[in-house]
């Protein structure tokens, strides 16, 4: 594949009649990209976006870049749709090196010094005011009016969005869904929870596809920053005053250090992003619009108690990444409980295996089997990714998944209930894992317990 020297943002256009976005990039003026979004319901209002849409079109320009710059890493950035400071540009600097970790780590590429985005020299003349945001209400949303106190929740039909819906249900929030991609799996979780759902469509270059057939680098990409701006803009069109996530405390933790640096799958789900991204809003987008993680406080094995509480999603869920590929017909209500599981889960992958150990913690195991159609306790197949997952060999999988204590903490408590012992993960673990730990109690009621290390707004927080 022909070799490029620079990777170019060239513009992007916003059309609030038709709720058409469409980001502009290109290689060395050769290769064009033209990635278009189609936003769900948009202002009646026309001219130009007022400046904090138009800062937050312009991070999700450089955001929506990462797809089509990682085909070949030119040396060179260049950016014509805009200008960054000195600290912006440190910004998209280290979203591009930390969300590309898992990319760089499995495709042996060196980072160190790889990408630095362009400071500009010189402010440019007449340029849109930066920051103010957190003093003035916006003006927007349906009929021009603001929707005060509603909520925007990015859901992918698991079990950690299910959890934050419900909570701030509970907490009185008026609480609307949001989705990338129509599915019928997210349209039977927000019928059971009773919610609306707003659905944005992306559609990637085309040409992305030809330079990756013909050889070009690919891997995993930073989608939950990408997410995390389109929220906010819709936020801002639709006039929601929050955008609620559901990222827990360990995502923050890593899978493997390379050259000095931590390399973590879930690095855009991360406290570090969650942070820097807020001051980002704050200070550069100009917004008052808040965008944090609910379940930041909980480990995995915490939101999945809670999530216990709500058996009406057990036939309709799915953790599982391979599910998009694997459903084969639209879901029914009058599908029973195994009917609807079988085909949500691929019984084979880090991420089933996980979640069936942090709900054997907490459900029988019969529900458990009615959910994924077979016990994958007894898979032999998948006694590797247990020994990955309790930190026993290789390091921690490339996927959304908790930490090793976290999985102790469930094969423990799995264990207390007397239903596992003779299953083949459970003896593993028995052997294998649990002599090193001191005091299991400590251990469970310490993975179970809340941390104060979070960015949620006093009137959202739920009590602990």
């Amino acid at each position: 594949m022909k070799k490029y020297s620079r990777f170019i943002f060239d513009s992007f256009a916003f059309d609030p009649k038709s709720g058409k976005i469409e980001l502009h990039y290109s290689l060395d003026d050769e290769v064009s990209f033209t990635e278009t979004i189609i936003l769900p319901v948009c202002e009646s209002g026309t001219g130009a976006p007022d400046a904090e849409l138009q800062h937050a079109l312009f991070a999700l320009h450089l955001i929506g870049g990462i797809s089509y710059y990682k085909t070949c890493l030119p040396k060179i950035i260049e950016i014509r749709s805009g200008s960054l400071t000195e600290k912006e540009a440190a910004f998209w600097t280290d979203v591009y090196e930390n969300g590309l970790g898992e990319f760089f780590y499995k495709n042996d590429i060196d980072f160190r010094g790889l990408i630095r985005f362009p400071a500009a020299d010189a402010p440019p003349p007449n340029p849109l005011p930066r920051g103010g945001g957190k003093e003035k209400m916006r003006e927007g949303g349906k009929n021009g009016e603001r929707n005060r106190g509603e909520v925007l929740v990015p859901i992918g039909g698991g079990k950690d969005s299910i959890v934050t819906a419900e909570l701030l249900k509970k907490a009185g929030k008026d609480v609307t869904l949001l989705r990338v991609g129509h599915h019928p799996l997210i349209n039977e979780v927000a019928k059971i929870a009773g919610l609306p759902l707003l659905t944005v469509e992306r559609h990637l270059s085309p040409a992305l596809f030809d330079l990756n057939a013909a050889g070009a680098l690919n891997g995993h990409v930073p989608i939950t920053a990408y997410l995390s701006i389109l929220s906010v803009i819709i936020a801002m069109t639709e006039g929601f005053e929050a955008v609620v996530w559901s990222n827990e405390r360990s995502a923050s933790e890593g899978n493997v250090t390379v050259h000095g640096k931590e390399i973590n799958h879930q690095w855009s789900k991360s406290m570090a992003f969650e942070k820097s991204f807020s001051e980002y809003l704050a200070e550069s987008i100009g917004t008052n619009i808040a965008s944090f993680s609910l379940l930041r406080p909980w480990s995995e094995l915490r939101i999945v108690r809670e999530f216990t509480k709500f058996p009406q999603y057990f036939g309709a869920f799915t953790s599982c990444n391979k599910n998009w590929k694997i459903l084969s017909k639209p879901l029914s209500p009058t599908l029973s409980r195994g009917e609807r599981g079988k085909p949500l889960w691929c019984c084979c992958c880090p991420k089933c295996a996980f979640a069936f150990l942090l709900l054997a913690a907490f459900l029988p195991e019969k529900t458990i089997i009615e959910i994924f159609g077979k016990n994958l306790f007894e898979d032999e197949a998948l006694l590797p990714l247990y020994r990955e997952l309790l930190g026993l060999t290789g390091i921690k999988p490339f996927e959304c998944v908790g930490t090793p204590e976290e999985c102790q903490a469930a094969f423990f408590l799995a264990q207390e209930k007397g239903e596992w012992e003779q299953t083949a993960a459970m003896k593993i673990f028995m052997k294998e894992s649990a002599p090193s730990v001191k005091d299991s109690k400590k251990l469970i009621e310490r993975e179970l317990s809340a941390s104060g290390d979070h960015m949620i707004p006093e009137e959202y927080n739920p009590s602990r």
